[in-house]
């Protein structure tokens, strides 16, 4: 006996609400997203088409998916310190085309802002500026003599 497109919706997202906290607003997003694209799978699959890749609309703002203590993807919506290459790769895409699709600066950093500061910081604590100043002016003078 085959389950009910309702009842698959229920188990999927039953299983994604265990493993994060969501709000009112997001459960039913994913609710209706994820019971229309298995009503699309299934509609396809009985005909025997493949189904077209449909343009995702993120659920949340992209300017909002990087929080103080997690980033949360765009493409699937779980929540990390960090998007990882790996985790991109997943979805077909590098850094540098996620932040192109979804508008990011090719300079925003793919993490949490805490962790983003705590990396600015340490850098600041080794001398990390400093320390390109003098390497930029080095190059500089190097480059002046050669010509």
């Amino acid at each position: 006996m085959s389950k009910s497109l309702v009842e698959m919706t229920a188990e999927i997202i039953q299983s994604q609400i265990s493993s994060k906290q969501m709000s009112t607003e997001e459960i039913k997003a994913a609710l209706n997203d994820t019971f229309q694209t298995l009503k699309a799978l299934q509609e396809s699959e009985s005909v025997g088409i493949e189904a077209e890749p449909e343009e995702i609309n993120p659920a949340i703002d992209p300017k909002k998916s990087i929080q103080k203590n997690k980033i949360i993807c765009l493409e699937c919506g779980q929540e990390f310190k960090m998007l990882s290459p790996k985790h991109l790769k997943s979805h077909g895409l590098n850094s540098k085309e996620y932040r192109k699709k979804h508008g990011f600066s090719a300079r925003q950093p793919l993490c949490a802002k805490a962790l983003s500061e705590k990396r600015s910081q340490s850098g600041k604590e080794r001398g990390l500026p400093d320390n390109l100043r003098k390497a930029i002016e080095m190059r500089t003078k190097d480059s002046a003599k050669k010509k």
